[in-house]
Parts: C-alpha cells; sequence; structure tokens
C-alpha cells in the first residue's frame, strides 16, 4: 500500500520500520477470515486490513489519535492469525505493537481505564503482589456483581483456590547430565499453577537436562508490551538476558507460549541477544522420547495462538503427546483465539467472553477426556465453568514418562 510520511518522519527507525510494513499489505483481505474480532463483529475496523489502515493514518499524522483508531485497536487480541493467513508477510505484530506504544504515550484515557491498567502493569508482573490480589478477590467475589464489567471479568477469572506457594530459583541437577537450561518460570503461572513448573523440572532433570532459574530472571514483558508500556518491557527482557547470561546454559526453555512469543521477540526489541529460545516442546521433540503403550485417555489439545501463530509450532506439541499414548481428538476452528490473550479477557471482557465460550462449545463437541493446552492464559480461560479436567500438556507428559499422577485426573486411566 502506498504511504505518506514525510523525510523527516522516515529517520525515526520504528517509523521507518512501520512504512516498510505497511508498504507489504496489499488490501488482499484473507486476514479477516482468521480474525476472530472480525469474525464476531463483521465491523471491517476490527479486521487487521481495516486497522492497518487506521494505524497508518494515526502514525502519519502523529500526535493524539481519534478515539475510534483507540477503540478498535484496543479490540485487538495480537492472536497473529493474520500473520499466518497472510500471503504477502506483512509483520502485522510489529505494527500493532508500534501503535500500542504511540496511543500509551499520545492518548490519554479515561481515568478508570488508567487506573486499571496501572494495577494490571504493577500487579500481574509480581508474583507476591498477585498472590495478595487473588486473596483479595476471594473475599471480593460474592460481592462482584456490584464492580464494572472489567473487574467482574477479573473476579470471574480468579481461581477459588490459590495454590501454595513453590520457589523454582536455584539449580537442579539431573543424574546424567547432557545439557544446561534456563527455564523462565512466568510470573502468572507461578502463582495460577506452579505444578506446570513442577512438572516441567521433573521430566526435564529426568530425561538428563539440567536446569536453572537464574534468581535475576523474572517477568518476560509481555503484559507491559502489549499494554503498550515498551519501555517498561524492554527493562524486564534486559534483566531477563543478563540472568540467563550469566547463567551459561545452552538454551533458554519457555513454558508459557505467550512468554515464549514475546522471548523470542527480544532481538527485535532490544538487540541480539547471544541466547537460544526455545518453547519446552521443541526441547521435548529434540530430545527423542521413546513411543509409550496406548492410554485409554482421549484428549483436546488447545493450541495456543502463540504456538500455533506466534511461534509457528503447528505440530510438536501434538507429536509428543500422541507418542506419549495419548489419543488426540480434532476440535473445530483450532486457529481460533480462547479470547485470553493476556491481560485482554480483563480489558475486553464482552470480546473475550464471546471466543471462551465458542472455544468451549468445540471443545467439548469432541467430548474429551482432557483438554490440555500450552498458555496458562488459555488453561484459565478454558477452565471457566467446565468440568472436563484442563492441564499444560507438559504435565500430561510429565506423567506418561514415570511422574505422578496429576491431582486433576483424579484416577483417570493410565
Amino acid at each position: 500500500m502506498k504511504t505518506g510520511f514525510t523525510a523527516a518522519q522516515l529517520q525515526n527507525p520504528r517509523l521507518k520500520e512501520a512504512d516498510g510494513i505497511l508498504r507489504s499489505c496489499v488490501h488482499c483481505g484473507f486476514c479477516t477470515a482468521t480474525c476472530p474480532t472480525y469474525v464476531l463483529t463483521g465491523d471491517e475496523r476490527d479486521s487487521p486490513r481495516g486497522r492497518i489502515y487506521m494505524i497508518q493514518e494515526m502514525l502519519e499524522k502523529g500526535g493524539p489519535p481519534a478515539p475510534e483508531t483507540v477503540h478498535h485497536v484496543d479490540r485487538c487480541l495480537s492472536c497473529l492469525g493474520c500473520m499466518t493467513t497472510c500471503p504477502s508477510g506483512v509483520h502485522y505484530a510489529h505494527l500493532v505493537d508500534q501503535a500500542r506504544a504511540h496511543i500509551e504515550t499520545h492518548h490519554k484515557r479515561p481515568l478508570h481505564e488508567r487506573v486499571l491498567r496501572s494495577i494490571l502493569a504493577k500487579v500481574l508482573v509480581h508474583p507476591t503482589r498477585m498472590r495478595l490480589a487473588l486473596q483479595l478477590a476471594k473475599m471480593a467475589r460474592p460481592f462482584a456483581k456490584i464492580f464494572p464489567p472489567q473487574l467482574q471479568a477479573m473476579l470471574a477469572l480468579a481461581p477459588a483456590h490459590v495454590p501454595a506457594a513453590q520457589s523454582f530459583t536455584g539449580e537442579h541437577k539431573a543424574t546424567v547430565k547432557t545439557m544446561r537450561v534456563a527455564l523462565l518460570t512466568g510470573c502468572a503461572q507461578s502463582v495460577l499453577d506452579p505444578e506446570i513448573n513442577a512438572a516441567t523440572l521433573r521430566l526435564l532433570t529426568r530425561l538428563g537436562v539440567e536446569v536453572v532459574v537464574p534468581k535475576g530472571a523474572g517477568c518476560c514483558g509481555s503484559l507491559s508490551h502489549h499494554l503498550g508500556r515498551q519501555d517498561e518491557a524492554h527493562r524486564l527482557a534486559k534483566a531477563n538476558v543478563k540472568a540467563w547470561r550469566d547463567a551459561n546454559v545452552d538454551h533458554v526453555i519457555i513454558n508459557t507460549s505467550g512468554c515464549g512469543t514475546t522471548v523470542k521477540d527480544y532481538a527485535h526489541a532490544i538487540g541480539e541477544t547471544g541466547l537460544s529460545f526455545l518453547d519446552v516442546s521443541e526441547l521435548l521433540t529434540r530430545l527423542a522420547l521413546p513411543a509409550l503403550s496406548p492410554k485409554n485417555v482421549k484428549v483436546a489439545y488447545h493450541s495456543a495462538c502463540s504456538l500455533q501463530h506466534g511461534q509457528k509450532l503447528k505440530t510438536e506439541p501434538q507429536a509428543l503427546l500422541t507418542r506419549a499414548g495419548f489419543t488426540l481428538t480434532p476440535i473445530a476452528e483450532a486457529h481460533m483465539c480462547c479470547g485470553s490473550a493476556g491481560t485482554y479477557n480483563i480489558l475486553q471482557p464482552q470480546m473475550a467472553s464471546q471466543l471462551g465460550a465458542r472455544k468451549r462449545e468445540n471443545i467439548l463437541r469432541a467430548k474429551p477426556d482432557v483438554i490440555a493446552a500450552g498458555n496458562i492464559g488459555c488453561l484459565t480461560q478454558i477452565a471457566l465453568g467446565l468440568n472436563v479436567p484442563v492441564l499444560h500438556s507438559i504435565e500430561l507428559l510429565d506423567w506418561a514418562y514415570g511422574g505422578p499422577e496429576p491431582a486433576k485426573l483424579k484416577g483417570l486411566g493410565k
């Protein structure tokens, strides 16, 4: 598409990058078919193509964005389904990231929005604060109806039981060491379901992988990043990179795919890192786990957007589960987002609720014994109101290869 940036604007590296992204778009509209918000609303402004036009106008004009632009950019999930279907290779992710950062800098939101977004940025990235917030949410849940919709969404997502805190910091030795990796344990995940990290450590160390969780590593920065707080996100990224480099590891392993998409883009955000980043499914695929006898367990696997679209890992987790003896059952609209998307299910509760209900309906049609996914946000979103066990795929793999039976399975046959 044709752009109208001035020569002076193109001296700005970010705007020059945006110009290149915009010029690669040919307006074909293939992206609309896989955009969850467009599928729900049918509004072109809720499609990647429509947002691209609005982002172009906003960046070219500079200054405060139009309220309409803010509204529709805010409604983007960053699921990146559009990038999977785009025949022109438009890097929509980097473009919408620029749009969010511009909005954060140049747009003054209503007070209640500013307060909520500030709370999310300051609480969700700190496990201790998040744990306290979840305890308070349990007390407030009986009074949920008196709160605004966004706070109601927060209360609905809070678990009825907050797991006991576990610390994974330090070195986890393997009996026979084949490699040394760092594990990103995740900020929200370490609070909501620490058993995911415990299962990851058990399985990897049994397989001869020495795992270290460096003291200086913390939040990956994805939540700050998607709130448009780029400086904060970059600060967190740099702290992580330093901690991982100092740990002298072969790879950095991520078992929360939302974090993985962000971490794998660190080189674009802060420059070359000199590190190798792998989703845990990629590492396990390289380790060539033995094939196991079939189990009488039917699994519906939800492929998180951050895995299938963000990291382009479309078969690895499913292949691992099949190899471990589980029976995978396909689900309809497997490419479609569940509506979690970081803080999206809090900031955009109506749209997120519709997408979550649609995803749960498609999964339940498959009549699974277990639902599995590779991202804590998806697990939390999908589990709302369901009686079917919802687990991280690593918990099933740990169980299959000699680990304890996950408590959520309640004796389901092995």
